[in-house]
């Protein structure tokens, strides 16, 4: 096992958000996943099997996510309307906890 030196501060792994493009850290942005079976899915742990793609907890910027279709492209597969109202209302239930 290493062991970190006194003072050394730990690596923050940094992600770039698909809607606004800014990199942030890890913890701060949602993942939206396309799982084996190819469901689009909002991944809160960031622990799920599956490709993802993360996003600001920002109805905004998965406003713009879908019109730029950069989700789409991201995780290889199309996306219905129906799922993209749904990671709305999940992102707007998290913006009011």
């Amino acid at each position: 096992m290493t062991e970190r030196k006194p003072g050394m501060k730990r690596r923050i792994p940094l992600r770039k958000c698909s809607g606004c493009g800014e990199m942030k850290p890890k913890k701060e942005l949602v993942r939206v996943i396309r799982t084996p079976e190819n469901e689009v899915l909002l991944d809160l742990t960031g622990k799920k099997n599956g490709r993802g793609a993360y996003i600001c907890h920002d109805t905004q910027c998965l406003a713009k996510a879908r019109k730029s279709k950069v989700l789409e492209r991201s995780l290889e597969v199309s996306i219905p309307a129906e799922i993209y109202e749904l990671l709305n209302e999940e992102m707007a239930q998290e913006e009011n906890d």
